[in-house]
């Protein structure tokens, strides 16, 4: 083989895409009815049908109480933004993930281009039939691999007890988080720091 065919040869291996680049141009050239969303889990497109009536109400609910809170005098969360719908990269993890909601500890326009999810300070899922298994499995190891700080996860049917359950995982490490806390609905869940928050689950339907 020649140098210039040894060099043509290099070239070409250093510009084969990875797995992740491949699938991130695909989901970034879909073209989804209003409504409908695009995942990333653990290497695999998945596609999110519109939530429900019963879905849209429980994420109102969360981010009333999580604006009022942001408002308030002296709130430790003044400075944070909420979100819905915006997408969260673990390129690690093989994953994209767009949960129902999203705080970030500052403005939306001061994330990395990378979009990492190492930004959230909290991530927040609530189950549809379709997404609860990933919701409970893929992406709690996802997020843990990212340090997200704080995963509540709104679980409408959880699978142990057979009723509405909202439980807080906390304290990621080694892709895994240590601490959970898990409470029916109908009673008040606490966020730790930065946000020393007595979240109201009272109300939620299942």
């Amino acid at each position: 083989m020649s140098i210039a065919e040894a060099e043509a040869e290099a070239e070409t291996v250093d510009t084969v895409p990875s797995h992740w680049e491949v699938v991130l141009r695909a989901w970034e050239q879909l073209d989804l009815p209003e409504g409908w969303r695009a995942e990333i889990i653990e290497g695999d497109i998945h596609i999110v049908t519109p939530p429900k009536d019963e879905h849209s109400e429980i994420i109102d609910q969360l981010q009333t109480r999580l604006f009022r809170e942001k408002f308030r005098d002296g709130s430790r969360i003044s400075e944070c933004t909420v979100h819905q719908n915006i997408d969260l990269r673990i390129p690690a993890h093989g994953s994209l993930s767009i949960p129902d909601l999203v705080i970030l500890p500052g403005r939306i326009l001061d994330r990395a281009p990378e979009h990492s999810a190492a930004d959230a300070l909290l991530v927040v899922e609530v189950t549809s039939k379709s997404t609860a298994d990933r919701d409970r499995r893929a992406k709690l190891r996802g997020y843990a691999h990212a340090h997200i700080p704080l995963y509540l996860l709104v679980d409408r049917w959880d699978p142990i007890t057979g009723r509405g359950e909202v439980t807080l995982f906390s304290s990621p490490e080694d892709g895994r988080y240590t601490d959970i806390t898990k409470v029916p609905f109908g009673k008040d869940i606490h966020l730790p720091e930065p946000f020393d928050l007595t979240l109201d689950a009272s109300g939620l339907p299942a």
